[in-house]
C-alpha cells in the first residue's frame, strides 16, 4: 500500500505513471513503482495483475516535441 500523501495513482488508472520510484534500476533499464508497476525505460510497464502495456516512446516523443527520442 502507498504511504505517500496524497496516494499514487491506482495501478489501473491513466495516470500510473505518476507514482513514486520505490526500487529504480536505470543501469537495467526500469523501475518499480509505489503502485506496483514496473515502468521501463522506454515506457512499457508490467502492471501488479501480470498484463504487459507496450511502449508508447513514439506517442511520449511526439507529445514533446522538444525532447530526442
Amino acid at each position: 500500500m502507498c504511504n505517500h500523501i496524497p496516494a499514487c495513482p491506482d495501478a489501473n488508472g491513466l495516470d500510473r505513471d505518476a507514482a513514486h520510484v520505490i526500487a529504480g534500476h536505470p543501469e537495467q533499464g526500469w523501475s518499480l513503482l509505489c503502485n506496483g508497476v514496473v515502468l521501463f525505460e522506454d515506457s512499457g510497464e508490467i502492471l501488479p495483475d501480470g498484463h504487459c502495456v507496450h511502449a508508447r516512446r513514439a506517442e511520449l516523443t511526439a507529445a514533446a516535441l522538444h525532447r530526442v527520442a
